[in-house]
């Protein structure tokens, strides 16, 4: 008999097909699992499987006494509270650099998008003010890659793979991370003084409460009217109020952004702005990134299951 996960976040079923094949899986279908199993059902959990953004808290393992694992489908884990993991030595698991790839994709593509303005040129042509001739302060010439200065905050896989992509695109690449690393990039000691920097400031370091609203209206304003900001990372790194006051204020020139502080995103300030690139978190949406991710949850189930360390454990969980 295959042993039983619960799924605790809400997964589109084509994601949990390969998982399914292994366990018997109790997908609560993101409601809260007292609402949908009973307190006996709960009791003999002994592994669950969640979203890294969700909330998952000590009342919530509390209810399941047995549980062992909490593995998270994604590179994140912000949502668990750590340290109630660890007091009830509950293992914590997640898809390190599964997704890496396809994350920093995007992040390039958000780049160009936001300072072509693809969306723009895009409206120009469906329009037809284009074919009319109509001319838009939009369409004016704008500054090209070559000499673009891209900062870079986080340098761990994600950041890594930005990186090596902007350098392609013959910019001047820089970092701001906890540590330095031996990379042919130039590290700066500061967000501030990498937000002063660069033209474009690429967000990919992991959420917690250090980064927390690290990039507030004082980041923004140095770094200026000219610069660009792109997040593929989590929503609550930017403070998002302080960047529409700057969108509208025009003190920066644009962003580009697949996280938010809540999500989904309905419509708002935030979304009104046609220098800003929108995307629905997508950014390790691709089916390469999916099948790497549900193998390394695979991996850690199987592992946990057997009695053995998770090969893909969260590093101080």
């Amino acid at each position: 008999m295959p042993f039983k996960v619960l799924v605790y976040s809400r997964f589109p079923k084509a994601m949990t097909v390969r998982i399914g094949e292994r366990f018997e899986l109790m997908d609560a279908a993101g409601r809260p699992p007292g609402e949908v199993f009973t307190a006996e059902q709960l009791s003999g959990i002994r592994a669950m499987i969640t979203a890294g953004g969700t909330p998952l808290g000590a009342a919530m393992m509390d209810m399941m006494p047995k549980l062992g694992a909490i593995v998270c489908y994604g590179t994140g884990y912000d949502g668990v509270d750590l340290a109630a993991a660890a007091q009830r030595k509950i293992a914590v698991g997640h898809s390190p650099a599964a997704n890496a790839s396809a994350v920093a994709d995007l992040a390039v593509t958000l780049m160009l998008a936001v300072t072509r303005r693809l969306l723009p040129a895009d409206n120009y042509v469906r329009s037809g003010n284009w074919s009319a001739a109509k001319p838009s302060p939009l369409m004016r010439p704008q500054p090209g890659n070559p000499g673009r200065r891209v900062g870079v905050y986080g340098m761990g896989e994600i950041g890594r793979k930005i990186a090596s992509r902007l350098a392609a695109f013959e910019t001047e690449v820089a970092y701001f991370s906890r540590s330095k690393h031996d990379l042919p990039y130039q590290y700066l000691p500061s967000l501030e003084a990498l937000a002063e920097w660069c033209n474009v400031l690429m967000i990919a370091v992991r959420a917690g409460v250090d980064t927390h609203h690290a990039v507030d209206a004082g980041i923004l304003q140095k770094l200026g009217k000219d610069g660009y900001i792109v997040n593929i990372s989590r929503g609550s790194v930017i403070d998002q109020a302080a960047l529409v006051v700057a969108l509208a204020g025009e003190q920066i020139a644009g962003a580009g952004l697949d996280v938010y502080e809540k999500e989904p995103h309905a419509p708002d300030a935030l979304t009104a702005f046609p220098n800003v690139v929108l995307t629905p978190h997508v950014g390790g949406h691709t089916i390469e990134s999916h099948t790497g991710m549900q193998s390394c949850v695979i991996a850690n189930l199987e592992a946990f299951f057997a009695g053995q360390p998770l090969p893909h454990a969260v590093r101080g969980a």
